[in-house]
């Protein structure tokens, strides 16, 4: 119970004032005209003013209220490297043994865990500071403790603490790291075209003198062959790169530990590229006219990112038929610029039923086979001259040809069939749902049929479409670090007339080139990642069969060996849960690829080193104080509000002695009779004295 005088005036204080000021002027007049009552006249004047302000004595019955100290536990990716975890471990138990031997005090603690990895906020520790303090009276908080190794992302958010702030620091003074940065990196590139990226390699904290200034940086392309650069550190590296593929090429950079180093989790980064073609350059030689030109034509030029050169060979140079030279609109095939001088310039040439005529010497044909043993792209479409004498397999593109002509040709009705090979090959899997019709009974896909077909012996590549007596219709095949693709048949263009329903022939078409250019999506043996959340899927394209899994490793180094399951022909999937942000690998034999989840190098691992120096601006407006763990935990000591709550070796905190009200009682000082008759009574005395 608490006990005290309070008052209630019946006048407005203006009034009140204004009588007072009154009663002291006319004690001012007693005194100068002498009067010996004036004493007595100011007691009865201070009198009528008491009773006037109403005094009542007030009686509360309170209930003390316990006070808070808020704890801030760090527990982000950065707090679990070198000693951090048993620092924290130690620190919070010996804050415990103390908190128990305070009087009237609750501790409540909160933990701050890593970001989602989609966000990579990093350490939100004022944003956990700020929910906490809500949740309490201000009134009670006694004060607040944060356990962290100081690298905090959201000091914008930090709240007006109305208690001192004390830190925790985790970490050595000792502690040094070496970082990688990638400080430009471009989210598209041209294909063909060199794309830069900007590198730098940083050393932090107290860096040894034993360690060398310079290292190694390491890049692979989708898990590819690594390349080597010798990089100063502290100094920008400007790095021109030329993809070497269309769609999501992704880079991976590593340096290589160095010994004393705090973590290896930032000595590695991983940017994704997507690759694009400025255009798709398509050389498409006719050997003759016939009904399928116009129709190859058409679907090359109905794309606007392909540049077409068409050429159609209507007059052999041989021919001899009467008409003057000064009469023909011809223009020279000219052979020497598009298959010596610019044949590089193409990303794919086309020989729709070609034949040799004279037209092409034997040293460009060697020419284009040297293409794409260099890494370029061929589809040859036969006709009935690929069966004859005239055969580009009787020249020097035989080397580079995936299937060998036996002279016979198929001059029968058949539907092309997808082999068992072909419905594991991206290129041809699932062609038959684009059928305009169901699949027949006898597995005959719902196209229409094609009536010529060149008999092939194959002699290298994968047969992945079939005609009749199962006979290859299609082979694909890889000539050094090209491709090429057989297609026996000049009679695709009855799909694009839509004979008997039509078929997929725009699908076909645009799934070869896009193998042909070596499009990821494409290949046939492939492995691949996308990341959702924590939530991983993985999937993994062969030709071969059997059961399959992938050896994962996590980014603290941590293997794990994942199944695979086959949910369509070469296709295999499995999805894992990521625990943490970073990059992981995954590899099945000799396929690797890389995925992150966050970013490689995540914001909790940019800055690694341990420092007061980001929340002690804060902590100190706040009369707190930053603390190393390494030097002992602090002793808790109580302060007054406004005093200094630091110092060497102890940490202040405010007791708040918070109550609530539960009951309160007005009793009037005097009644006002009481108070007229003390008034009434010294005016007598002052009168009878100044009478005598």
């Amino acid at each position: 119970m608490v006990t005290d005088l309070i008052f209630d005036p019946l006048l407005p204080l203006m009034v009140l004032a204004a009588l007072a000021a009154a009663s002291g002027l006319l004690l001012v007049f007693a005194l100068l005209r002498g009067l010996s009552g004036w004493a007595l006249r100011a007691v009865s004047m201070l009198v009528v003013l008491f009773a006037l302000a109403n005094p009542s004595f007030r009686q509360e019955d309170r209930n003390p209220l316990s006070d808070i100290i808020l704890v801030v536990v760090d527990q982000t990716a950065s707090q679990q490297i070198a000693d951090r975890p048993a620092q924290i471990e130690q620190a919070l138990a010996a804050l415990e043994k103390q908190f128990a031997g305070l009087e009237n005090t609750e501790i409540k603690t909160v933990t701050v865990n890593d970001a989602p990895p989609d966000s990579d906020a990093g350490s939100l520790l004022m944003t956990a500071l700020a929910e906490l303090t809500a949740e309490v009276a201000r009134a009670r908080i006694s004060g607040a403790i944060i356990i962290t190794d100081g690298q905090v992302h959201d000091m914008v958010l930090a709240p007006d603490f109305p208690a001192p702030v004390q830190v925790l620091l985790t970490g050595k003074k000792q502690d040094w790291d070496r970082r990688l940065l990638i400080t430009n990196a471009p989210a598209f590139a041209i294909l063909g075209e060199p794309v830069t990226l900007k590198l730098k390699i940083e050393d932090q904290g107290a860096v040894p003198e034993s360690v060398q200034p310079s290292t190694d940086i390491v890049i692979s392309i989708d898990g590819g062959p690594p390349e080597r650069y010798r990089v100063a550190v502290g100094e920008e590296l400007e790095l021109p790169l030329t993809l070497p593929h269309g769609g999501q090429n992704v880079l991976q950079f590593e340096i290589p530990e160095v010994a004393g180093e705090l973590t290896t989790r930032n000595n590695a980064a991983v940017v994704a590229i997507n690759g694009v073609r400025d255009r798709l350059r398509v050389l498409l030689v006719s050997g003759e006219p016939h009904a399928g030109e116009r129709t190859w034509r058409n679907l090359l030029k109905s794309d606007s990112a392909v540049d077409l050169v068409h050429f159609t060979i209507l007059r052999p140079p041989g021919k001899q038929d009467g008409v003057p030279v000064n009469e023909l609109s011809l223009i020279a095939f000219p052979t020497r610029e598009l298959f010596l001088d610019k044949i590089d310039q193409f990303d794919l040439i086309i020989f729709d039923r070609y034949r040799r005529r004279g037209i092409l010497p034997a040293l460009y044909l060697d020419n284009v086979a040297r293409y794409v043993e260099n890494g370029g792209a061929v589809l040859v479409a036969a006709g009935p001259a690929f069966a004859g004498v005239e055969s580009l397999y009787r020249s020097p593109l035989a080397r580079v040809l995936p299937g060998q002509p036996t002279a016979g040709v198929y001059e029968t009705g058949f539907t092309p069939r997808i082999s068992t090979l072909g419905a594991r090959h991206p290129v041809t899997q699932g062609l038959e749902n684009f059928a305009p019709r169901a699949r027949s009974k006898d597995g005959t896909p719902g196209w229409g049929r094609w009536f010529r077909m060149i008999d092939l012996e194959p002699t290298s590549g994968n047969v992945v479409m079939t005609g009749p007596d199962a006979r290859p219709l299609l082979i694909l095949d890889r000539v050094g670090q090209g491709r090429i693709a057989l297609l026996a048949s000049d009679q695709a263009w009855l799909w694009d007339r839509g004979y008997e329903g039509g078929g997929p022939q725009l699908e076909l078409l645009r799934r070869l080139a896009h193998w042909m250019m070596a499009e990821p999506e494409l290949e046939e043996e492939a492995l691949q990642a996308t990341a959702l959340g924590r939530g991983v899927s993985v999937t993994r394209r062969s030709l071969s069969e059997g059961a399959r899994s992938v050896t994962v490793q996590a980014p603290d180094g941590t293997l794990t060996d994942l199944a695979l399951v086959e949910v369509s022909p070469g296709r295999y999937t499995a999805k894992f849960e990521g625990p943490e942000n970073g990059l992981y690998r995954l590899r099945e034999g000799d396929i690797e690829t890389v995925i992150a989840l966050g970013p490689a190098a995540p914001k909790e691992f940019e800055e690694a080193i341990s420092t007061g120096d980001v929340l002690a601006p804060y902590v100190k407006s706040t009369g707190g104080a930053v603390f190393r763990l390494t030097d002992g935990v602090p002793k808790i000591r109580m302060v007054r509000q406004g005093r200094v709550a630091a110092g060497r070796g102890w940490m202040g905190l405010t007791p708040r002695k918070a109550y609530v009200t539960t009951d309160i009682r007005l009793r009037p000082l005097g009644s006002a009779l009481i108070f007229l008759l003390l008034a009434s009574g010294f005016m007598v005395l002052a009168w009878r004295r100044e009478g005598r």
